[in-house]
């Protein structure tokens, strides 16, 4: 999960070491203040079993004069004293910490891999596989994900500390084109599911042409072209609901796949269906297009076609509680909006932490207990709200619940009123007691349509993870405004979940 100092190369690099060390950090300080364990005797001395405990990091080899000098200029003096004095609390109190510092632990994360090899189940390939949702959602489920990608460097730095089953080297960034043409690499064995989110972009009702021809969506053939080669069972891609239209272009494209293997031709029959993330227990009514492709071999074998899981995955969906906005916000730390700019990566107890002892357990409600499977969180992440001035701290104050940027209550400071049949939705504030409005990626321009209900705030990130079903203990790594990206281009994992278990009674 670290990068050894000797081989950081460039400034993304840095950057992403320096965030693991701030977490390593924060983990311990909150680690010891909610165990009251507070310990000034310990200091930034590199002693023998500093020395050890960093190579089990894998952040250096030999501790040598080049080393150190690296890693004392990669993180600065103050920043290389504070790191070091946290390696000593952990080997001081490694068997009280117990596993809370194991995504970050090469070795521990090896021993998490070891025992999920032994374990059984279904196979999973996740491409586009973004922040995890998707793969979160499949894993849940008792799936193995045998290979994820994405082109994003902070969505591969997420995924892999989320995902500490999957081998470092099976979370592959790089662009999936790059993959495809060198599937064999990855791939020599029999894949059960292929899971991902393809961009789609060249959607123009003046184009007369098969718009999924269109140039711009050359990564969905892309796609294909990957379930081609592998071959799986089963395939579920996922893309918005203004694919719609052309969905009879994607279904001709499935039909069309012939593969030659042990001297059969296998083929794929495909249906899809507009799917709604509420009616699967998650606290917003995100709308995704989801298409299911059955190989024809296993069709027959167990005679179920896609429509007929996409008709038990309703089924299933009727027997689900509803949860609103409430459900998913309450029992968690209050806040307030920064009122000073750029303090967005700034710990504060009035407008949040990157990471928090938690107040509560994460299992106050039903949905609560949905998202974090019954289990308690001691910490919470993300949880940091965002700078608001002094216009949108008004308007945040005054707008009234499902009022937007319209209300007359605004008007004499509404910034865009002269645009407002465009920008009507600028400002909205949530309702509490129904399901949010679409948590997208949108927010990482600005959260004014995500406005807290009660609160004289937007959303934190952590409050749109919770809405999109993420339980509270996985962590998005990047820069402050990336997580929100991350966060609304996910697939809610509730949402995966609900489909990979009616799948996976058929493999």
């Amino acid at each position: 999960m670290f990068q050894y100092i000797y081989k950081i190369e460039n400034t993304k690099e840095k950057k992403f070491f320096i965030e693991k060390v701030n977490l390593f950090i924060r983990l311990i300080n909150v680690f010891a203040q909610k165990n009251n364990l507070v310990d000034s005797s310990l200091n930034s001395d590199v002693s023998r079993d500093t020395i050890k405990r960093l190579k089990e990091l894998e952040i250096i080899e030999s501790y040598s004069e080049d080393e150190q000098k690296q890693l004392l200029k990669v993180l600065n003096a103050p920043l290389f004293m504070e790191f070091i004095t946290a390696v000593n609390y952990n080997l001081k109190y490694q068997k009280l910490i117990g596993d809370l510092l194991n995504n970050l632990d090469p070795s521990k994360r090896k021993i998490i891999q070891e025992k999920s090899k032994k374990k059984a189940g279904p196979r999973t390939i996740d491409f586009f596989c973004g922040a995890g949702g998707l793969s979160l959602g499949f894993s849940q489920e008792g799936y193995k994900v045998d290979l994820a990608n994405d082109y994003e460097d902070v969505c591969i730095e997420t995924f892999k500390y989320n995902h500490p089953e999957v081998p470092d080297n099976r979370v592959i960034l790089d662009d999936i084109r790059n993959i495809v043409d060198h599937i064999e690499d990855y791939v020599n064995s029999d894949i059960d599911v292929v899971i991902g989110g393809p961009p789609c972009q060249g959607f123009s009702s003046a184009n007369q042409q098969r718009i999924i021809d269109d140039p711009r969506n050359e990564l969905y053939k892309y796609f294909l072209k990957a379930v081609t080669k592998i071959a799986p069972k089963f395939v579920v891609m996922e893309n918005v609901k203004g694919m719609l239209p052309y969905a009879e272009q994607v279904i001709e494209d499935y039909q069309n796949i012939k593969i030659e293997k042990t001297n059969k031709i296998l083929s794929y029959s495909v249906a899809c269906k507009v799917l709604i993330s509420d009616d699967f227990g998650v606290a917003q009514k995100r709308q995704r297009l989801i298409f299911i492709a059955i190989r024809n071999d296993i069709s027959k074998k167990r005679k179920i076609t896609p429509i007929d899981l996409f008709e038990e995955i309703d089924k299933n969906n009727q027997k689900n509680k509803n949860h609103v906005l409430r459900d998913a916000i309450e029992f968690i730390k209050p806040l307030d909006s920064p009122r000073i700019k750029n303090m967005t990566e700034v710990d504060d107890e009035i407008t949040g932490k990157k990471v928090d002892v938690n107040l509560f357990n994460g299992n106050e409600n039903p949905y609560l207990k949905l998202i974090n499977e019954g289990r308690k969180i001691d910490y919470v992440f993300n949880h940091k709200a965002r700078y608001a001035n002094d216009i949108n701290y008004e308007i945040y104050g005054t707008l009234e619940q499902g009022e937007d940027g319209t209300s007359e209550k605004i008007k004499h400071i509404m910034p865009y009123k002269h645009r407002n049949h465009i920008f009507k939705d600028k400002y909205f504030k949530l309702v509490e007691d129904k399901p949010s409005r679409t948590i997208t990626a949108h927010l990482k321009m600005d959260c004014h349509s995500h406005i807290h209900p009660r609160q004289v705030r937007s959303i934190t990130p952590r409050e749109a993870a919770r809405i999109q079903s993420f339980p509270d203990d996985y962590v998005f790594l990047g820069a402050y405004l990336k997580t929100y990206m991350q966060i609304g281009n996910a697939v809610p994992p509730v949402m995966a979940r609900g489909i990979a278990k009616v799948i996976k009674k058929y493999i």
